[in-house]
């Protein structure tokens, strides 16, 4: 069973029956049935056209289901509107599908999470964890969001900054998560930014080529994780490091500065260092700041903690961090660095040892138990 097909697919199948009438709590179900359908069948027989054989299948259920329903009298004319057994079209309607879902009667927090279950194949505690929120909350949200679209037909589409705030999400999720969906936020930003003259747009493409280039470094044969301090920089995609700087350069010259060009600054900064040492973190507290300035975000703070101790030392860094909340994810993590930095090595390895505690993926958890191991040992000689 091709299960990438089927992921990759969803969304297109999705967007047909949502224009073809279904309201979207309704096609939602009726894509399901079919995926389900889809595995019990496939492995038997895959079809010639499975977007077509899917389309077909979950349009089925979308009717059967609609004759069931109380409004079954004013939807039976879509009956005669059953697509045909020819290919479905091929054009992608994924991109489409995230405006759709960035509905004007959602907030934006709860368009952005809608979308990111329903279209970005994420579960609940994977968006709740992107969210800082605890599951059975974002849960809530996701419930509420798909009754308040039932029955609403999506010929509104939302804001472009909700869009590029579930695409940055996504790539996130994909680049870090659990779930591979890097390349596909990738794609789909490219799309906008084709389709859409918006510097943030740009910024956010130029932060994810920034960030993808260092991927094939970012781990060990081992599947360990690499620090970046660590990472073999003659691994990094230097093509797309080039093509990220130039869309960065070209949305800053337009001064409308926004939270993606400025991530990505700080990721060109990093970039452009030809070693660790040579990072120029003066600078990327700036942006920092910049960053703090436009979001008021307690990660970005956190980070900003991080960059202020390389600029001013680990005790400056820690001195930042002492105004943060302790609960914060990965706040664990940034003291145990610091104080490793500032000497404090018993409290470092205990402080690693409970950011792996918390740590919300595996190779994560690994990674920062090492960390207090090797300190361990260092202690116990």
């Amino acid at each position: 069973m091709n299960e990438a097909l089927l992921r990759s697919l969803t969304p297109s199948v999705l967007a047909i029956l949502v224009r073809r009438g279904a309201d979207f709590a309704a096609a939602e179900d009726a894509v399901q049935d079919a995926l389900v359908e889809a595995v019990r069948t496939w492995p038997d027989e895959q079809p010639r056209d499975p977007k077509g054989w899917l389309v077909t299948v979950a349009w089925r259920r979308f009717l059967d289901a609609t004759r069931a329903d109380a409004a079954r009298r004013r939807r039976e004319d879509r009956v005669e509107e059953e697509p045909g057994p020819g290919p479905a079209p091929s054009v992608d309607d994924t991109l489409q599908l995230y405006f759709l879902c960035a509905h004007p009667s959602l907030t934006a927090s709860s368009a952005v999470a809608l979308t990111l279950r329903a279209v970005g194949g994420l579960t609940t505690r994977q968006i709740a964890q992107a969210y800082l929120v605890p599951e059975a909350t974002m849960a809530q949200r996701i419930s509420r969001a798909k009754r308040t679209v039932s029955g609403v037909r999506f010929d509104q589409p939302g804001d472009v900054a909700t869009v590029l705030r579930v695409l940055y999400l996504v790539f996130n999720e994909g680049y870090s998560g659990d779930v591979d969906l890097a390349a596909e936020a990738i794609r789909l930003t490219r799309q906008l930014a084709a389709a859409i003259d918006h510097p943030e747009v740009a910024g956010l493409l130029a932060l994810m080529l920034l960030h993808h280039a260092r991927r094939a470094a970012r781990t060990a044969p081992d599947g360990s994780l690499v620090p970046l301090a660590e990472q073999d920089r003659g691994r990094w995609d230097t093509a797309s490091i080039a093509e990220g700087v130039e869309i960065l350069q070209t949305a800053l010259a337009r001064d409308r500065l926004g939270e993606f060009q400025a991530q990505a600054a700080i990721a060109a900064l990093h970039a452009d260092a030809p070693t660790a040492g040579e990072t120029d973190w003066v600078q990327i507290v700036e942006w920092y700041d910049e960053l703090a300035a436009l979001t008021d975000s307690p990660v970005v703070r956190l980070n900003r903690a991080v960059a202020v101790g390389e600029a001013d030392g680990p005790r400056a860094g820690l001195a930042a961090l002492a105004a943060l909340d302790d609960s914060l994810p990965r706040h664990a993590a940034v003291a145990a660095y610091l104080h490793e930095r500032d000497g404090d090595l018993a409290t470092a390895a205990r402080l690693y040892a409970e950011a792996a505690e918390k740590a919300s993926n595996l190779a994560e958890r690994d990674h920062l138990t090492r960390q207090a191991a090797r300190l361990n040992a260092r202690e116990s000689r």
